[in-house]
């Protein structure tokens, strides 16, 4: 199961709308075949890895991250499949929250003979599939806030100066974190000082960038940047008010780019609507990378589930931008608060990783 779920994780970022499952078959005491997820979703790990065990899948032992699906798709059940393979056994680490499935899975193979294991390092595998649970039970993708500060949280000078705060190694993680993401998303602000290229540069993730995603209410974004010249090659979204101007919606739409429609909030947009027009559209995991207004806006809106922090060591002073802006909280009781999951040095930087309560 250990190996499965390393497949999963390798998957992370990549099989949207589906979730990133792994599955291991095992004849002997020796592994015959082995599967994850497509790129894509699809084709599913369980067909994927029986095909690599072909004969010796008969009387084998699968181990799956996730309860096999048993409906109709666009690819048949991995239920159908296991049973015309001919396992004896299956393990699953957990049971799939679909509707479609929820136990349906389990009683299909137990029906048809096949001694079915639920709950083997089910933790190890709600930590792979938060995402996909997430965006079951709430229709929203799981966030990411990414932020990389000073010691005293300032993200740039007062003069706008942000490239670099963190060296090299840091830079490398943020885009590690980021392939294993299925959007990763900044606002207008940081797209006008920064004219950010949001893809993953380290190799292993060259073939599977994330969607990139500007939270611009009105449309601010320069058709000239990096991501609205490339948005043909790599898949970019905006999200926008529905009453943004018509001429300037038309020229981003020739350009390749996608308009994803937000109700307004006070300040810009609805984050609460956005995250749920990104769950929508089959987004299970985001990153978001900045600036200080959308961090607020996420934070102020009880949506992030997980902070990756980089440190530099080194100070900038009050007058320097901060990580995150205001966001009107007066009482202590109503902070956000975090549980610290991982700290990794980083040269002379350091990375706290945190899950917020819930």
């Amino acid at each position: 199961m250990r190996a499965a779920l390393a497949l999963a994780r390798r998957g992370l970022g990549a099989t949207w709308p589906n979730p990133s499952v792994g599955c291991v078959v095992v004849q002997g005491g020796r592994v015959v075949g082995r599967g994850v997820t497509a790129v894509g979703g699809r084709p599913h790990a369980e067909p994927q890895a029986l095909a690599m065990a072909g004969d010796r899948a008969k009387g084998a032992t699968a181990y799956v991250t996730l309860e096999p699906c048993c409906h109709w798709g666009k690819t048949p059940p991995c239920t159908d499949a296991l049973i015309a393979a001919g396992v004896a056994r299956v393990v699953v680490a957990t049971i799939d929250p679909d509707r479609r499935v929820d136990s349906q899975g389990v009683a299909l193979l137990r029906a048809a003979g096949i001694a079915v294991d639920v709950g083997l390092l089910e933790d190890d595998a709600h930590e792979i599939l938060a995402g996909y649970f997430r965006k079951m039970r709430t229709g929203a993708p799981l966030v990411t806030l990414k932020l990389a500060t000073t010691l005293d949280g300032r993200i740039a000078t007062h003069a706008g100066e942000s490239q670099w705060i963190t060296g090299e190694a840091a830079r490398r993680m943020g885009h590690a974190i980021r392939g294993r993401h299925d959007a990763v998303m900044v606002g207008v602000g940081t797209v006008l000082a920064d004219n950010p290229e949001l893809t993953c540069r380290i190799p292993g993730f060259a073939k599977r960038q994330p969607v990139r995603v500007v939270a611009d209410s009105h449309l601010r974004t320069p058709l000239t940047t990096r991501l609205v010249a490339t948005a043909r090659e790599t898949p970019t979204w905006v999200l926008t008010r529905h009453d943004s101007d018509r001429a300037r919606r038309k020229a981003f739409e020739e350009a390749g780019v996608t308009l994803v429609d937000v109700r307004a909030g006070s300040a810009g947009l609805d984050m609460t609507d956005a995250m749920q027009a990104l769950g929508k559209a089959g987004i299970t995991r985001l990153m978001t990378e900045g600036g200080g207004q959308i961090a607020a806006a996420l934070l102020r809106a009880d949506l992030v589930d997980r902070l990756a922090w980089f440190h530099a060591p080194a100070t900038m002073g009050g007058d320097g931008w901060p990580g995150v802006q205001a966001f009107g909280l007066e009482k202590l009781a109503d902070l956000p608060r975090f549980t610290r999951t991982r700290v990794t040095p980083l040269g002379d930087d350091l990375l706290t990783e945190f899950t917020r309560h819930r």
